[in-house]
């Protein structure tokens, strides 16, 4: 019984930091930003996303964040949901 108040305890602590990421626009966005919010990509995979969006443009659709070296498509399922690709403001 106790094993299952720990596993319980431990999810307690987990899930509010999932939930905490959330949407991001990888047009607009910093590189801190992006490693804060997307599951998976620290600070190094951010910023080759922010470079290569500097030298290729912006992103027309959230799958080509996978184009970025780093980026693979198992990152880009975690984090679908939470990629945006609006244009940025002009």
């Amino acid at each position: 019984m106790r094993i299952i108040y720990r596993c319980l305890g431990a999810a307690a602590c987990v899930f509010p930091i999932i939930a905490l990421a959330g949407p991001v626009n990888i047009n607009t966005a910093d590189a801190k930003t992006i490693a804060k919010e997307l599951s998976g990509v620290g600070l190094e995979k951010a910023q080759a996303i922010v470079e290569y969006r500097d030298k290729h443009g912006p992103f027309k659709r959230a799958e080509d964040v996978t184009l970025v070296k780093g980026i693979g498509k198992r990152t880009f399922q975690v984090n679908r949901k939470d990629i945006r690709v609006a244009e940025p403001k002009k």
